[in-house]
């Protein structure tokens, strides 16, 4: 079972990442946000492509959801943190932020 605490500290071990506030939630990026986590600490949401956050909710539904609105459609997806391992969380990171490395933030228009 995983809690706030590991995927903070998981998140934080991955390079280059540092933690900033982002609205109500921490947020994990390097070049780009890959991991949000709100002040109740029990869930998260973690960017995967489609093909990723297809699989992992496939895989463990129990675990893994799509963001359950437009961020959903975009491969935002939910981790419930109580019914992940610190290896699903350490595994679900790593992939996470492999994605925002080299990701420069899009400019608005």
């Amino acid at each position: 079972m995983a809690e706030a605490a590991d995927l903070r500290r998981i998140a934080l071990s991955l390079p280059g990442t540092t933690e900033a506030p982002h609205f109500d939630r921490a947020a994990f990026k390097v070049d780009r946000i890959y991991a949000t986590l709100p002040a109740h600490g029990g869930t998260a949401n973690l960017k995967f492509s489609p093909d990723e956050q297809e699989f992992k909710c496939q895989l463990a539904p129990e675990v893994f959801a799509p963001v359950q609105n437009a961020w959903g459609r975009q491969s935002w997806t939910c981790v419930t943190l109580a019914s992940a391992t610190e290896e699903d969380l350490s595994a679900a990171l790593a992939m996470a932020h492999a994605h925002a490395v080299g990701k420069p933030k899009r400019q608005r228009r």
